[in-house]
């Protein structure tokens, strides 16, 4: 188990130490809320500047906790077998896009605030969450930053769900998961205190991350 995230970060970025050579043209990614604290650490350790992505889990009608699809900026995936296997009509999709990608546009102003986001063409893009059950919006997030034009893509987490992984490892170029129990129920199960982050912690993580750019 993991004492917290940034525990987990610290020994994800031992982790990422050892596959990304010195002195390469990193960029870390977090996805809110919870994977900034754990990016964070991982940048720290990287020596890599830090920045946020914010995707979007699109639920089930009457089920919203289970995953159909997610969004992030300009992306869209969908679990089509799903979709079809529960019906989900056409205009019931687009309402729910339509309301992820407000809430993807007030939470990415909130976080980062007038600063532009990083640039990735070119560059190596490590996408960090602070855990993958589903993988639906670790998806998203990697089609975008592949689509952003990240040059290589490793998504990195403590612990993920076997699955997830072996789906993920089409969207991203390195899959890292210190972790990957084949009876995952949650994420938490994993760390010792895992608390909700809040968009205050988010926000404090960012700014103390581009604090030490400059």
């Amino acid at each position: 188990m993991f004492a917290d995230r940034v525990d987990a970060g610290r020994l994800l970025g031992e982790a990422l130490r050892t596959l990304i050579p010195s002195g390469d043209d990193v960029v870390v990614l977090g996805i809110p809320r919870g994977g900034v604290i754990v990016a964070e650490r991982v940048a720290q350790m990287l020596g890599a500047p830090l920045d946020v992505v914010v995707p979007r889990k699109i639920g089930a009608p009457h089920n919203p906790e289970l995953a159909i699809g997610a969004v992030a900026p300009g992306v869209r995936v969908w679990d089509a077998s799903l979709v079809r296997r529960l019906g989900v009509p056409d205009d019931y999709r687009e309402r729910a896009v339509e309301a992820e990608e407000d809430e993807i546009r007030r939470r990415t102003r909130a976080y980062r605030g007038d600063r532009p986001p990083l640039e990735l063409r070119g560059r190596i893009a490590v996408l960090v969450d602070d855990g993958i059950a589903t993988g639906a919006t670790a998806a998203a997030a990697s089609r975008w930053a592949k689509e952003t034009g990240a040059a290589h893509l490793i998504l990195a987490v403590p612990v993920a769900a076997p699955s997830s992984v072996a789906r993920l490892q089409r969207e991203a170029d390195d899959v890292v998961a210190l972790e990957r129990p084949s009876d995952l129920r949650s994420v938490g199960e994993w760390y010792e205190r895992f608390g909700q982050t809040s968009d205050a912690e988010v926000v404090a993580a960012l700014a103390r991350s581009w604090e030490r750019a400059t």
